[in-house]
């Protein structure tokens, strides 16, 4: 099953945009589609809706975004960037009065109880997130009836998650995908991809990189997402991008 609709919650990498202190261009920017939060995203499917990452603006994310009701978190993995704002599933806990269902692999569960000890032990204190932790790896699972095969991409030398729902796919901080993993991110109708600039980075693709993979797995579209400053200003590196390639912003919806 391929989601009915996506939100980007946030594109930018860990930093933001702007960066604290910057004068570049881009960070001085009055272009929305240039302010970026820590990269998320937020997928309604079959009735269920879903965040992968809940990075340090989650809480903003959330509330800017309108989201009402979170059935499950899935972390790529463990990098502040994408699991510090945890803790504020509180809210959901509160207004749906359950539990809420995270999915990760061991190591990002051992670092989550590392920084959010507090969630896990034996005699919680009043008002800590109420949570349901479930190790997943690189097998398919099924999360209250959707089935999502997870991708294995590296990050430099550590292992991440990507997702593929249905004909969606997301991938957040890779710089490659072995030729096996990549079998999974064929005839996809949209493929999220990480693209920090153009120059080269030790642990995310370039956009050159990003655009090569792309054209090799011939998604109907594309989306580039975990963007820095330093990739250039959105309305110009737009107009250098192939037809079926979009750079993602914060805020963009995707109904499928």
């Amino acid at each position: 099953m391929s989601p009915s609709k996506v939100t980007f919650l946030g594109t930018g990498t860990s930093q933001g945009i702007p960066m604290i202190a910057c004068a570049c261009p881009v960070c001085q920017s009055t272009d929305e589609r240039d302010k970026r939060l820590r990269v998320s995203i937020h997928i309604e499917i079959g009735g269920k809706s879903f965040i992968i990452d809940t990075g340090p603006d989650f809480r903003q994310q959330v509330l800017r975004a309108g989201i009402k009701r979170l059935d499950a978190v899935l972390f790529t993995h463990e990098h502040k960037d994408h699991t510090a704002g945890m803790d504020d599933v509180r809210g959901f806990n509160f207004h749906q009065q359950s539990s809420i269902p995270l999915y990760a692999r061991a190591q990002v569960i051992e670092q989550l109880k590392r920084e959010f000890a507090y969630a896990f032990g034996d005699n919680k204190y009043p008002g800590v997130p109420e949570i349901d932790v479930y190790e997943i790896d690189g097998k398919p699972f099924t999360v209250q009836g959707i089935t999502i095969q997870p991708i294995f991409v590296k990050h430099y030398y550590l292992d991440v998650l990507g997702f593929r729902f249905g004909n969606f796919a997301y991938v957040t901080d890779a710089n490659s995908i072995a030729p096996g993993e990549q079998e999974k991110l064929r005839n996809l109708d949209v493929l999220v991809i990480n693209a920090l600039r153009k120059t080269t980075h030790v642990s995310h693709f370039t956009l050159a990189e990003a655009l090569e993979l792309i054209a090799e797995l011939q998604p109907k579209q594309a989306y580039i997402t975990h963007i820095s400053h330093q990739m250039g200003l959105h309305a110009e590196v737009q107009k250098e991008l192939p037809p079926n390639v979009s750079l993602a912003y914060d805020g963009l919806v995707i109904n499928q």
